[in-house]
Formats: C-alpha cells, sequence, structure tokens
C-alpha cells in the first residue's frame, strides 16, 4: 500500500505542507498548515468511485487505466516542530 506522507515546513514566507515536492498554499502559521495537512490527508483516505483515468506520463505517452475507488492510500503528518 501507498503511504503519502504530508511534510510541516517553512515556505513563501510562511509555513506549508508538501507532498512530493508539491508545496500547497503557504499558511501564516506552522498550527495553520499543520490543521491544513491533517484535513487534506484525512480527505486522501476516504474512498471514492472506481473510474476510467486518464494521463500523460513525463514521455508526453497517454495511458488509461481503471483507477479503484476503494485503493487509497495511507497518510502520514511529518512535521519536525
Amino acid at each position: 500500500m501507498t503511504n503519502v506522507v504530508y511534510e510541516i515546513v517553512e515556505h513563501d514566507g510562511g509555513w506549508a505542507y508538501k507532498v512530493d515536492g508539491v508545496f500547497s498554499e503557504p499558511f501564516p502559521t506552522h498550527a495553520a498548515a499543520l490543521e491544513a495537512a491533517k484535513r487534506a490527508a484525512a480527505e486522501q483516505i476516504v474512498p471514492g468511485h472506481t473510474e476510467e483515468i486518464e494521463y500523460e506520463d513525463e514521455k508526453g505517452k497517454w495511458h488509461s487505466e481503471t483507477a479503484s475507488g476503494s485503493d487509497r492510500p495511507s497518510t502520514t503528518i511529518k512535521d519536525k516542530k
């Protein structure tokens, strides 16, 4: 099972959470960023609907797959503070 890590970091003059190298919007306080990360992590694990998806990879090739709505990752909040 995949584990998605939400890391709380200083960013853009405030605080943000980072997932796989991508930053959220900045928040004015550490606490606000932590709460936003907790909400996002909780939403990540909620089952959805099975759907057909299409995406383009880094080489420009398109792929089609069936994404199971019950195949959800686990989540972790990483906070050094």
